[in-house]
Formats: C-alpha cells, sequence, structure tokens
C-alpha cells in the first residue's frame, strides 16, 4: 500500500508555525490511516489570530506539546514508517516554506487543482475565472469545500489538524488520482 500525507500549519503573530496537522492517507482509497498533531513550544506562546482553537479534544497536552525541532523527528519518523514522499497542502508554497526541515520531501498544492474550472467540475459557468482557469475569488479552503459539498454552513475551524482534514476531504471530492496532481508540484 502507498501512502501521502497532508499538512496544514497555523502561524503565531511573528509569523512562525505554533502547530502543524498531519493526516496520512492511502494512495488509491484517500482514506486516513494516521494523524499527527504538534503545538510547537514556545512560538504558540506568542498568541496568534487562531490561538483559541489550538487545543484539540482528542488529545492530551502533554501528547501534542514539543519543541518544533522534536515534532519534526516524530512526523519524519511517521513519514519513514509509512514510506511518505508526497506532501499535499492547500496553498503549499507557504506551508513548504514555513517547513525548511521537509524540503527533501515532494510538495503539491491541492489548491491548484481546485481552484482551477479545467481540473474542478463544480467551477460553473457562473464562477468568475482568469483566462487560465483560476477562479477569482473565494477558493479557500472554506468555500471551496462549501462550494464541493453544497453545505454553504460549513465553517472552517483553523485549527491545523482539522484544516488538514479538511484539504484531504477536499482532494476526494475533487476525485482525482494522486498521480493528477504531479501538475501541481511545487
Amino acid at each position: 500500500m502507498d501512502y501521502f500525507a497532508v499538512i496544514d500549519t497555523e502561524t503565531n503573530w511573528d509569523n512562525e508555525v505554533m502547530s502543524i496537522g498531519v493526516v496520512i492517507a492511502e494512495k488509491d482509497t484517500f482514506k486516513k490511516v494516521d494523524d499527527l498533531y504538534f503545538i510547537f513550544i514556545p512560538e504558540y506562546k506568542v498568541g496568534g489570530m487562531f490561538s483559541r482553537v489550538l487545543p484539540v479534544k482528542e488529545r492530551n497536552p502533554e501528547d501534542v506539546l514539543f519543541s518544533r525541532e522534536e515534532s519534526m523527528e516524530k512526523i519524519k519518523a511517521v513519514f519513514k514508517k509509512y514510506d511518505v514522499k508526497k506532501l499535499f497542502a492547500y496553498n503549499a508554497s507557504f506551508d513548504r516554506n514555513m517547513l525548511r526541515e521537509l524540503n527533501t520531501y515532494r510538495w503539491y498544492d491541492i489548491m491548484k487543482i481546485a481552484a482551477y474550472r479545467q481540473y474542478n467540475d463544480k467551477i460553473s459557468d457562473s464562477i468568475e475565472c482568469y483566462r487560465t482557469g483560476r477562479m477569482k475569488r473565494n477558493y479557500g479552503v472554506e468555500p471551496m469545500i462549501q462550494l464541493l459539498t453544497g453545505n454553504c454552513k460549513y465553517m472552517e475551524v483553523h485549527n491545523a489538524l482539522y484544516d488538514a482534514f479538511d484539504e484531504l476531504e477536499i482532494m476526494r471530492l475533487l476525485g482525482k488520482t494522486l498521480e493528477e496532481y504531479n501538475i501541481a508540484e511545487i
């Protein structure tokens, strides 16, 4: 079985990563097989726009509070366990730039598929797009899930773990194979 990872980060007021969520999924089914969540010490103490949603109900603080270095070691160990070589993120350039320790992996941008008319069948003719096919507005994670599911009440949590799950769901809803994301490699 082949696996890939979906990653999301949240940053603090100093534009440092304060939390990271990772979901490991099966290549063929896009089903979750594992997930990781870390809150970085001391970066989270600076605070940020989404500090209030840092805690995750399913996790004890002692299980998620680590230094960035310790967190990266744990993440790389899980990537090795599942032989993960491909990392996916929504607006992946941002996360890749924030996570230099993971630059040896291949990164793919989910948004480069989701926000383009030629790849996303849910982008109707009434949605304004540039000549490239990219939507002109409302192509973030929250409006994209709303578009793909038809649920206009959906609201993004802005917690790195929950957002990584949302990004995997966007991939699943788009119905593309992992190979079809090759054009979205950064």
